[in-house]
């Protein structure tokens, strides 16, 4: 449910456990980031507070935090990290945690992730670690991060055979998002973070993706207004998926769409392709999947590889991705179920082509998706 009040939109996530349920808020207004230390105090009291950010992020507004927290007489001590999906490791998971252990940071802190997916992803497994477990509370600096990953609970680390396969479900206590950080963000980062809000659309909002289709120059131009609006959207959609299935474990999978291939394209990389460029280019490519197998309404590739171009993003794997590459990449997908990977898939812009019993997905046979992915090429598959 979405609510407007005095620090903007308030939207609240509520996941069912065995042993009860848990809630938590999102707020979504210009200026939270100087009143966060009220909002934290009130949500996540803790003794101390360790303000988990990247180098970049940092400089350019961890100080504010570190005030806002001051004056709502909070403390907050910062552990930072060199920039980068690469970093986000085992390596600066034990860095950082022997910093809060060095700093005496004990089992009645909390940590607060300022900073991209990146931070939010390491800052949070952190969170679900440290201690057997602190809150965490999520402030977002970036578009993908604000409208996608500070929303559900997942956290992690990448590793050498492939991204988040070492990680852990841990819901923020808090999730605050202010558009107006999006001012500092670098082109490439805007571009990239839309993907998610395309893939919102594309599985249950055709509207929603049409309405980011036609004002494509507005957001690049950074029109925080119509940014504020589609970030609300967006958490709105997963916000509502993770509150059904919150360890995806059935619905939560329709978040995968595109995530089969984009994951692989981006470790393939070595993680040089943002997640938002590896997921545009996996919309396209499950949306062509989807048709060759018969689920997905003809013309759907086609519509959503139109819009991914116009809105600067890539549209398939690098030229130099080999089969065999691609493929051994797949067998260590957390999606994966046996000897079988599984893809969701779209019935329609708007719809999945899913369905409970299913678990929401498909198996794809190997060679359907080699022709698919590979089989323009010279020599074909």
């Amino acid at each position: 449910m979405k609510q407007q009040g005095e620090d903007g939109h308030r939207i609240t996530v509520t996941c069912d456990f065995a042993s009860g349920a848990v809630s938590y808020n999102i707020y979504i207004g210009f200026g939270l980031l100087d009143r966060a230390g009220r909002l934290i105090a009130e949500a996540c009291p803790a003794h101390r507070y360790a303000v988990v950010s990247d180098s970049r992020v940092a400089d350019l507004y961890a100080g504010r935090l570190l005030e806002s927290l001051k004056s709502a007489g909070l403390d907050g001590t910062l552990f930072g990290f060199a920039a980068g999906e690469w970093n986000k490791t085992r390596e600066t998971w034990g860095e950082l945690t022997d910093g809060m252990l060095r700093s005496g940071f004990g089992r009645d802190s909390a940590v607060i992730a300022l900073g991209g997916g990146v931070v939010g992803d390491l800052a949070g497994f952190v969170a679900a670690t440290y201690m057997r477990g602190l809150p965490v509370v999520q402030l977002p600096s970036t578009l993908l991060a604000m409208l996608d990953s500070s929303v559900g609970g997942k956290t992690g680390v990448d590793t050498a055979a492939g991204k988040n396969l070492v990680g852990s479900f841990h819901q923020p206590r808090l999730v605050l998002i202010d558009p107006s950080l999006l001012t500092t963000l670098p082109e490439p980062q805007l571009i990239a973070g839309l993907a998610e809000a395309l893939k919102h659309g594309l599985i249950v909002d055709a509207s929603y993706f049409e309405k980011l289709a036609v004002n494509l120059e507005r957001i690049y131009a950074r029109d925080l207004d119509l940014l504020s609006d589609i970030i609300a959207r967006s958490v709105e959609i997963k916000a509502e998926v993770v509150s059904r299935d919150e360890r995806e474990s059935g619905y939560r999978r329709i978040l995968n769409f595109g995530h089969t291939i984009g994951h692989a394209q981006e470790s393939i990389s070595g993680y040089g392709w943002l997640h938002g460029e590896a997921v545009a280019a996996g919309l396209v490519l499950e949306s062509a999947i989807g048709e060759a197998v018969g689920v997905t309404e003809a013309g759907t590739a086609a519509r959503v590889r139109e819009v991914l171009l116009e809105a600067r993003l890539p549209v398939e794997l690098d030229s130099d991705v080999e089969p065999g590459q691609f493929f051994k990449v797949l067998e260590v997908d957390k999606k994966r179920e046996g000897s079988r990977t599984r893809y969701t898939l779209l019935k329609e812009i708007g719809q999945v082509a899913g369905t409970a019993a299913e678990g929401w997905t498909r198996e794809v046979a190997d060679e359907v998706v080699g022709s698919v992915l590979f089989g323009q090429r010279p020599g074909g598959v």
